[in-house]
């Protein structure tokens, strides 16, 4: 299976650089195999189609918001859930959901799923590099939420000395909570359960 991790976001903008700081914590910590590929992406945009279409599995990081949870706040959703919200946005106008759908008319079928973390602050009266508090505090959990997630499809991975990864035990996962869509949320109600992400 090949798998794509598109990174999505601006550095310079606080919270909305929460893409590129997972993109650099796995660039830093971890050594992936050529079924996987990570990209800084920068904005989600129709130039990720030619990645999209290499790939079997997309996963897709990026800053969320109206979501109704406290900053720093982690999502896992399917790539379709986010577009049926009417009030939970992505801060970027293209979603997987239509890269997937171009990507279908191509002739390339893949399947995706995305990881979101609610933002405190992504528009800064001047370009401003760095995450605030509570968004910066959740970013270890938004990169083993990435990491769990290849451990779910079956991928194996290095870390960045070149030992074999090795997932933490439920113990010690067990205080991973992660927030997951299940359906598209009424007005009133967001569809979000708490669930349990390990490794």
């Amino acid at each position: 299976m090949r798998i794509a991790i598109l990174c999505i976001g601006n550095r310079l903008m606080l919270d909305d650089g929460v893409g590129p700081a997972v993109y650099d914590a796995l660039e830093a910590g971890y050594r992936f195999g050529d079924d996987v590929a990570l990209y800084d992406a920068g904005c989600m945009t129709m130039d990720l189609l030619p990645h999209v279409c290499k790939a079997d599995f997309v996963i897709v990081v990026d800053a969320v918001d109206g979501t109704g949870e406290q900053p720093g706040t982690v999502f896992r959703f399917a790539p379709g859930d986010i577009a049926g919200h009417g009030v939970m946005q992505s801060l970027h106008d293209m979603r997987l959901s239509d890269l997937l759908a171009s990507a279908s008319l191509l002739g390339h079928e893949a399947d995706g799923v995305c990881f979101g973390i609610q933002v405190e602050n992504m528009s800064p009266a001047s370009f401003i590099e760095g995450l605030t508090p509570r968004v910066h505090a959740a970013l270890p959990l938004l990169v083993d939420s990435v990491l769990a997630e290849l451990v779910r499809l079956g991928v194996q991975f290095h870390n960045a000395d070149g030992t074999s990864f090795v997932p933490p035990s439920p113990s010690d996962a067990e205080r991973v909570d992660v927030i997951e869509t299940i359906e598209p949320a009424k007005p009133a109600d967001f569809g979000f359960r708490p669930v349990r992400n390990r490794l």
